[in-house]
């Protein structure tokens, strides 16, 4: 089988986590501020957080907001629930902004409406949390206008992002948002096996996700409430989880890091090839968002329905028939039956549920040969041509 994605692993990969096996901290060691010191040299961030999940990034990022009961938070359709969760957890309200139905991304129109709607209606969010789907930037200019003219924070979900760019610069310089959160899941572009990490350019954000990360607790007596007892003392002063990134995470991830730009280059070599052999197929093929450069971890396909002679379903169970691992990213978070108890239902956001109905995607990652993608577009030709 053909997996739509997988990690890369390398000797110098294996080579330095054994290096943090044989030292002294597995933990609260010194590796996880060397990867968060990579990363911020890799986005041009000021600050960054390293975390045990993205969804752990994302529930912190809200919590340093102060997101709590009575207030909203908006994000896309079409992404993995956490993107949505992590309102829920601090006790906040969700709500959905429909996808742009070429990029696939958060709307900047329809946020555009929907916001005008609510300051009518006295619900404007707090957080608004675009997410980069399959490592294309959204528009962050246009949702950055919309969210300083009505008083909105921003959080970037850059899950699938790492190492893409947009205007010219990385994502997760948070030149247009307070925080941008990365995932280093396995199908991601870098790894650290499990493991998510926020950047910001706002000190005091930076400085309450990292106390959050671990309990609530400083051991800086610039933040106790008095002076410390001695030279083991530390204060809870918010209540805090235990989301801390390991030592071994971190050192897959400074590895991984140190090939960033070699693993983007190899998922827009793959993308560039699809492009220019399915285009002939009745498919709709991704758009790419003047000025942005995406880092591919996903190509998403959409069957043109009206011009195929073959369904949605049938053709995903097709391609897995061949040996294609095709995956579906993603069942829109509305019609999840957790979401739908809360009052969301079919018919909301038309264009998210269009794409549902269409989308599949198709194997790109680091270390896909030729072979494994020529065997790609051939399945897809027998099987959309007859």
């Amino acid at each position: 089988m053909i997996p739509y994605g997988r990690q890369s692993i390398s000797e110098d990969d294996i080579a330095a986590v054994v290096a943090v096996l044989k030292s002294d901290f597995l933990t609260q060691g010194p590796v996880v501020e060397q990867f968060e010191a990579t990363v911020m040299r890799a986005t041009n961030a000021q600050h960054a957080v390293a975390m045990n999940s993205a969804t752990s990034a994302l529930h912190i990022a809200c919590l340093a907001m102060d997101l709590g009961a009575g207030d909203w938070l908006w994000t896309s359709p079409i992404t993995f629930v956490a993107s949505a969760n992590c309102a829920l957890y601090c006790g906040a309200s969700v709500d959905f902004v429909d996808i742009d139905p070429t990029t696939y991304n958060m709307c900047p129109k329809a946020l555009a409406e929907k916001l005008a709607w609510a300051k009518q209606n006295n619900r404007l969010p707090k957080v608004i949390v675009p997410v980069h789907l399959a490592g294309q930037s959204c528009d962050m200019q246009a949702i950055q206008q919309l969210a300083s003219e009505y008083g909105c924070k921003v959080i970037e979900d850059a899950s699938h992002a790492i190492g893409a760019h947009y205007m010219g610069e990385p994502v997760g310089n948070c030149r247009y948002s307070d925080i941008t959160v990365f995932s280093f899941h396995p199908v991601k572009i870098v790894t650290t096996a499990e493991g998510g990490l926020a950047t910001t350019n706002n000190p005091e954000l930076a400085q309450r996700m990292a106390e959050l990360r671990t309990h609530g607790i400083t051991r800086d007596p610039k933040r106790m409430t008095k002076a410390p007892d001695g030279p083991w003392y530390y204060q809870q002063i918010a209540l805090g989880l235990n989301y801390r990134m390991t030592e071994l995470q971190a050192a897959l991830g400074c590895s991984q890091m140190a090939r960033l730009n070699e693993f983007v280059a190899h998922r827009q070599a793959v993308a560039k090839h699809y492009n220019n052999t399915l285009n002939d197929l009745p498919l709709q093929l991704p758009k790419q968002l003047e000025g942005t450069y995406s880092s591919y971890h996903l190509y998403i396909i959409r069957l043109q329905l009206e011009h195929a002679h073959i369904g949605h379903k049938a053709l995903f169970e097709a391609l897995r028939h061949h040996g294609i691992g095709v995956n579906l990213h993603y069942i829109p978070v509305h019609l999840q039956p957790y979401y739908t108890q809360l009052g969301f239902a079919e018919g909301m956001f038309p264009n998210a549920e269009q794409y549902y109905k269409e989308a599949i995607s198709i194997p790109v990652y680091h270390g896909m040969t030729a072979e494994q993608q020529a065997r790609v577009i051939e399945v897809l030709h027998e099987t959309l041509s007859q």
